[in-house]
């Protein structure tokens, strides 16, 4: 069963009980409270007939014609009997009553007052001492006008009863549907949904609910997924950006090579270069994926020379810029030499530091880029500065958001994802990493490195 119907079905069901109880309430308790009404009339009706009958001999004329006239008004219709003693009928109907037996009587006589009702008669009565004996004085009415109006109320309740029961359902169905509205339009925008629109949030409804929640869970489960099938999709582009240049220089080598013939030591010295090339392209697609996420593989940490690795970095973007300058410092005095060495993943730190002089190199296009190799507080820390277009102030903490590109350089060609890589390895490394950048003046990166 859908919710919206069983919604429906469980909110009627719960207002249709507790109006029907509530209607059989107000039945029962009009229908009692009466009925106590009428027997109370019908007590004090006896009084006056007691009155009447047996007190004659001791009230004024005057005044007993007052009780004659109350009682031929009030007991019209109602009939009268008075037993004596012996259970006789000594005034009123003189015909016998089956429902007033020698037992009821008795009984009346230990409770001095007694009320009941069959065959749909009121039955009242009353004990009543005398000085002509003791006597039970008995009333029977049908009240014909209570019994209308209970069964015209009846029929009134169970009008309204229905026409109630089919109003809840309605109005359940309408709730149901309102209710349910924020479910159904997230159904259809989920059935529209394609993968390459997974960025995409589904609309937020603004209900302030478990409803709204678990809309708002979806869009982050959403934009997690869309970003891990961007990462998918662009692995390959960023992986083969990332092993351009070690293919180049090895299809660079062999075509010069192939050109004549080559000494056994030209060719020893081509296939080394190949080799070291080809194991780079394998090192670059391991750590990619370590990075991804796709392997789980630990690659231990080694000792290297920071100076050595940013020489290496610089040769191989001034291969591939060669019209860019790069300016490197070395603020580090001979006896601090121990702070040139680090203990961390080589492969890692070698892509995440060439991404982040790379872009310095892309972005300050034509002027120049200074790195700097400096002391920081006892550790090893490298500044990456250049003087280019900046970051605006509101955009620098999404840098490090994958595929994700500042709005002032959306001309100039690139992924989006170097500096969230970066940003990975760094953590992984235990490398401090900050950015603060002037917009239209250029921007700063220090690397603070944990000592050795």
């Amino acid at each position: 069963m859908k919710i919206r119907n069983r919604l429906t079905l469980i909110s009627s069901l719960i207002f249709g009980v507790i109006f029907t109880i509530s209607s059989l309430f107000v039945y029962v308790t009009y229908y009692r409270s009466s009925e106590q009404v009428i027997f109370n009339e019908l007590e004090r009706a006896c009084l006056l007939t007691a009155f009447f009958y047996l007190e004659e001999d001791e009230l004024p004329f005057e005044e007993h014609q007052i009780i004659r006239n109350r009682f031929e008004e009030k007991l019209a219709n109602i009939e009268v009997r008075v037993y004596n003693e012996r259970n006789q009928i000594r005034y009123g109907i003189q015909i016998p009553e089956r429902n007033i037996t020698p037992e009821i009587l008795d009984k009346v006589r230990d409770e001095k007052k007694l009320h009941f009702k069959a065959d749909g008669y009121y039955y009242s009565s009353i004990f009543y001492p005398d000085n002509q004996g003791d006597f039970v004085v008995f009333l029977k009415e049908e009240n014909e006008f209570f019994v209308a109006q209970s069964n015209f109320l009846l029929g009134t309740i169970l009008i309204v009863l229905f026409v109630g029961l089919l109003a809840i359902i309605f109005l359940s169905r309408a709730l149901s549907n309102i209710a349910y509205k924020p479910i159904s339009t997230m159904i259809e925008e989920v059935n529209l949904m394609e993968s390459g629109s997974l960025h995409k949030p589904l609309q937020t409804p603004n209900t302030n609910d478990e409803i709204q929640e678990m809309v708002e869970t979806f869009n982050n489960l959403l934009n997690r997924l869309s970003e891990t099938f961007i990462i998918q999709k662009n692995f390959i582009n960023y992986v083969s950006h990332e092993i351009k240049t070690p293919l180049a220089a090895i299809s660079g080598s062999l075509e010069v090579f192939a050109q004549k013939d080559r000494s056994p030591e030209e060719y020893e010295r081509v296939a080394k270069n190949a080799l070291k090339n080809a194991h780079e392209i394998n090192d670059i697609i391991n750590t990619m994926m370590m990075v991804s996420g796709l392997k789980k593989e630990e690659v231990p940490a080694q000792d290297f020379r920071l100076d050595e690795l940013l020489w290496e970095i610089i040769g191989k973007l001034q291969l591939q810029y060669p019209e860019r300058q790069i300016i490197i410092k070395i603020k580090i005095a001979p006896e601090q030499a121990d702070l040139l060495s680090v203990k961390a993943n080589r492969i890692q730190l070698f892509m995440a530091i060439y991404n982040l002089i790379e872009n310095a190199v892309k972005y300050s296009h034509p002027k120049e880029v200074e790195v700097t190799l400096f002391e920081d507080s006892g550790r090893p820390a490298i500044k990456i500065k250049d003087f280019g277009k900046g970051i605006p102030a509101d955009e620098i903490s999404n840098v490090t958001k994958p595929f994700y590109r500042c709005s002032n350089v959306q001309d100039i060609k690139g992924s989006g994802i170097g500096l969230s890589v970066a940003d990975i390895i760094f953590k992984n490394n235990g490398v401090a990493f900050t950015i603060d950048s002037v917009l239209n003046e250029g921007t700063t990166i220090v690397l603070s490195f944990p000592k050795l």
